[in-house]
C-alpha cells in the first residue's frame, strides 16, 4: 500500500534534494519556493524562454501553474515541458482558474494536447471543467460540480495517461485503474492564498523521487495535510500565524508521524 511508503518518500526527498523547476504565478511564487525548501527539495523559478530548456534539464520535476497567465509564460511553459518530456522529467500541471475564462480553458487544453503531463492537479471546478462536467469556477475558486467526479477523473486520467489529483477538504488521487482519498488537512488552508499551488510543489517534489506518480501524489498530499493538522495543534491565533506554523511543521515532519496520522482510503 502507498501508506507504507510515505515515510520513505519523504526521506528520499530530503536525501536527494531534487531541483523543482517552477513556471508559476507571481501570487504564490515565494510560498512555493518555501514549501519546496521545507520538504527538502530545491526550488528554482525560471520562466524566461531563453533559459527554460537549460534549466529544466537540471531539474527533477517541472511545475506549470497558469495562475497569472500571459502569452510569454505559455511560450515558456510549452518549451520547458517539451524538453522535460524529451528527458522523461515529470511534469505537474496546475490549471489555476481553468473554466473561469475561455483563455485559461483553451490554454489548459493546449498544454494537455501538446505536452505529456505526469500529474494534473486542480480543484474540483478546474478538473470538472477539463473532464467535461458542468462545473463552476469563480476566479480561481471552485464552485459546484455536477456529475461523478471520480468516474470522470479516471476517464480523464486514462485519456491523458496521467494521474489526476483533485484537491479539497478531501483530496482525490485518480489513475485509470485506481483511486484514493486523503482526508488530512485543516480549514485554515482554505484561508491562505496559494496553498493549492504549494500542494502542486509538494506533488512535484515527491514525483521527482518516486517511480510511481500515483504513490508520489498520495504521499505528498498526506504529508501536506498532516503538517497542516500538526500546525493547528499549536493553536495559531489566525491564518497568518498558522501559515508560519505550517511551514515549521513541514520542516520538522518525521516519517513516522505522517505514517501514523495519514488518513488514506482506497476506493
Amino acid at each position: 500500500m502507498v501508506s507504507n511508503s510515505i515515510g520513505q518518500h519523504l526521506e528520499k526527498v530530503r536525501q536527494i534534494n531534487p531541483l523543482i523547476h517552477h513556471i508559476t504565478n507571481y501570487v504564490s511564487v515565494n510560498d512555493c519556493a518555501n514549501i519546496a525548501l521545507q520538504l527538502g527539495a530545491l526550488p528554482v523559478m525560471a520562466d524566461a524562454v531563453e533559459e527554460v530548456e537549460e534549466m529544466v534539464s537540471l531539474a527533477g520535476a517541472l511545475v506549470l501553474n497558469i495562475g497569472t497567465l500571459n502569452k510569454r509564460i505559455v511560450d515558456s511553459m510549452l518549451k520547458a515541458a517539451k524538453k522535460a518530456n524529451e528527458l522523461s522529467i515529470p511534469v505537474i500541471l496546475d490549471p489555476v482558474g481553468c473554466g473561469a475564462t475561455s483563455y485559461r480553458t483553451q490554454t489548459t487544453l493546449r498544454l494537455l494536447e501538446e505536452v505529456r503531463v505526469t500529474v494534473l492537479k486542480g480543484n474540483a471546478g478546474e478538473i470538472g471543467t477539463i473532464a467535461g462536467l458542468e462545473a463552476e469556477v469563480r476566479g480561481v475558486e471552485s464552485g459546484n460540480v455536477t456529475g461523478d467526479l471520480v468516474q470522470a477523473g479516471q476517464k480523464l486520467a486514462a485519456r491523458l495517461g496521467a494521474v489526476v489529483v483533485v484537491t479539497g477538504a478531501t483530496d482525490l488521487i485518480l489513475s485509470p485503474s485506481g483511486a484514493a482519498t486523503v482526508s488530512n488537512g485543516h480549514p485554515f488552508l482554505g484561508r491562505i492564498t496559494g496553498t493549492g499551488c504549494m500542494a502542486a510543489t509538494a506533488v512535484a517534489a515527491f514525483s521527482a523521487v518516486a517511480e510511481d506518480a500515483f504513490a508520489a501524489s498520495v504521499s505528498a498530499l498526506a504529508c501536506f495535510g498532516v503538517a497542516a493538522e500538526l500546525a493547528a495543534y499549536s493553536n495559531p491565533s489566525g491564518p497568518l500565524s498558522f501559515k508560519t506554523a505550517f511551514l515549521d511543521a513541514i520542516a520538522a515532519l518525521q516519517p513516522d508521524q505522517v505514517t501514523n496520522l495519514a488518513k488514506i482510503a482506497y476506493i
